[in-house]
Parts: structure tokens; sequence; C-alpha cells
């Protein structure tokens, strides 16, 4: 990898690994706000390929090098952010009960996983965008649901990658100059 990459670039991938775990857990568990997960793509995209050439001390050398570096930290960081919001998406499809708050009209009554899910959407007023869709049971219900998913998931990768090449560029405009001898900056 060293060949195509800096070493802090790698390092960098995986600190990116945890912010994206960092923000998952924070707004699709703690505080269920998904769209901040998806506001934070972009900006994280950002800081994590500026990081990555940042770690990796990159003061000179080729833009295709600068961008490698943050296009692994950008697409990790992406492809971290797109399997967390599936893995979490799976837990909850699979554990839906049916609860609901009772000022939200009480428990539903399912079958625990797809079916509550599909009653859920229903009980929201989702009917007739579901029909329009083509949605009419459980079964086509779960292929609509997973197909958007997926297609959310890979915007979140591509926004976060897009976002690592962005911050890649950003550092590579305004990098520091190389350092002159016995390690001050040049002149």
């Amino acid at each position: 990898m060293s060949r195509y990459l800096d070493r802090g670039a790698i390092a960098a991938g995986w600190v990116g690994v945890g912010m994206a775990v960092t923000v998952a857990v924070s707004f699709l568990l703690v505080i269920p706000i998904e769209p901040i997960y998806w506001l934070l793509a972009f900006p994280s995209g950002l800081l994590i390929g500026y990081y990555a050439n940042s770690r990796s001390d990159r003061r000179a050398g080729p833009w295709s090098r600068i961008l490698a570096n943050a296009l692994y930290a950008g697409a990790l960081t992406g492809l971290t952010y797109a399997l967390l919001l599936l893995g979490i998406k799976a837990l909850f499809f699979t554990a839906d009960d049916g609860y609901r708050d009772a000022s939200a009209g009480g428990r539903l009554e399912c079958s625990t996983g797809a079916g509550c899910v599909y009653e859920r959407y229903l009980a929201d007023g989702r009917g007739d965008e579901l029909a329009a869709e083509g949605v009419t049971d459980v079964d086509s219900f779960t292929l609509f649901y997973w197909s958007q998913q997926s297609q959310s998931a890979g915007l979140m990768l591509v926004l976060t990658t897009v976002g690592g090449l962005g911050g890649g560029l950003m550092y590579g405009v305004v990098r520091p100059k190389t350092r002159g001898p016995a390690g001050s900056p040049a002149g």
C-alpha cells in the first residue's frame, strides 16, 4: 500500500472509521436524528481527506499522491458510514415488534420484523405512496425498503468519498511549504 499511499493516510483512514462509528452511534442510536447523520457525511469526508495528507506531512510531491491519500481515507470512511447505516437499519427492521407510545396510538398488531415495519408505514399514512410504488404486501414492502436503504447507503459512500477528495484538494492548495536546510521553513 505504501507504494500508492502514505502511511499517514492509512492511519487517517482508520481514524475516519472511528469517526464514522462515533457519528453513527451518536445520531442513529443514542439520539436518532438521521438527517444529522446525512448532513455530516460530506464534511466528515472533507475533514478526513485533508487530515490524510496532513498526517502524512505531504509538503511536496505529486498531486496524484495527495488525491490518492484523500480518496483512500474518504472511501474507507464512506464505506463505514454506509455499512453502519445498513447495519443499524437491519437491527431495527428485524427487531420491530410494533411498540408505539400510547400517544401515537398504542402497539401495532403485527408480526415482529418486516410485518411491523410495514404496518408502521401504513399507520403513518404512507399507504397511498407505497401503493403507487407497487407495494401491496410485506414481501413487496421488504424489497422496496431494502432498495431504498441500499440507495441511501450508496449515496452516503459517494458523499463521503467526494468530500474526501475535496479535502485533499483543499490540502493541496494550502499545504505547508517544503522545509529548507536543517528543518527550517524554506524561504
